[in-house]
């Protein structure tokens, strides 16, 4: 079973449909057990670092989290993958997980083209710079969809896949360990992200 950590943050549903439409077992839930009794995790989010960092310190489920992440697969996806990191400097700067190392900053600040739009918003290709296993289904160079202001950076040496915007190279995945994050959303990259969902529920 693959629990959708449910912390007040994002549209799960989608998600869950996403899974389901691939004839995975899956369900949404803040229940520290039942992610306890998941075969893998996904961290999904959507929104600002600080807010959604203090939300899932409200369920109680950060220990439960990071318990878990050494024991089994999990999957942050999109602010969901920058949780997982050590900080982010999103409106003043909020301590993360620490599952990856890395910071997360303004895409704003790194770009040199100023009339690039921010949020990125829309399908880029991804470049796969390390093979892995979430990849067994996914070719190099098909694209996903992002919906972001704000990037991880300082971390290559997990660094699986990044996308190219203007003059930044985009951290598209990440792994750690039993840790994945992806900063596009799977369930919203058509075709190529549900075989990256079917990948993660290979692992």
């Amino acid at each position: 079973m693959i629990a959708i950590v449910d912390y007040g943050v994002g549209n799960l549903f989608s998600l869950l449909s996403s899974l389901r439409a691939l004839d995975l077992e899956a369900e949404v839930t803040g229940d520290a057990g039942r992610l306890r009794a998941a075969d893998r995790i996904i961290l999904p989010g959507v929104g600002a670092f600080g807010d959604a960092r203090a939300k899932l310190d409200a369920t109680g489920l950060v220990p439960v989290i990071q318990e878990e992440a050494e024991k089994k697969p999990l999957l942050g996806i999109c602010l969901g993958m920058q949780l997982l990191f050590d900080k982010s400097f999103e409106y003043g700067e909020h301590p993360g997980l620490g599952l990856v190392p890395g910071q997360v900053v303004d895409l704003r600040r790194d770009l040199t083209d100023k009339t690039l739009k921010v949020p990125h918003m829309g399908w880029n290709s991804l470049q796969i710079l390390k093979d892995d296993p979430l990849f067994r289904h996914v070719r190099d160079g098909e694209y996903v969809y992002y919906v972001h202001s704000f990037y991880a950076r300082d971390c290559a040496a997990g660094t699986l896949a990044a996308s190219r915007y203007g003059n930044v190279d985009v951290t598209g995945v990440v792994r750690r360990g039993n840790v994945y994050g992806t900063q596009f959303h799977p369930e919203k990259s058509g075709d190529t992200g549900l075989r990256l969902l079917r990948a993660f529920a290979e692992l």
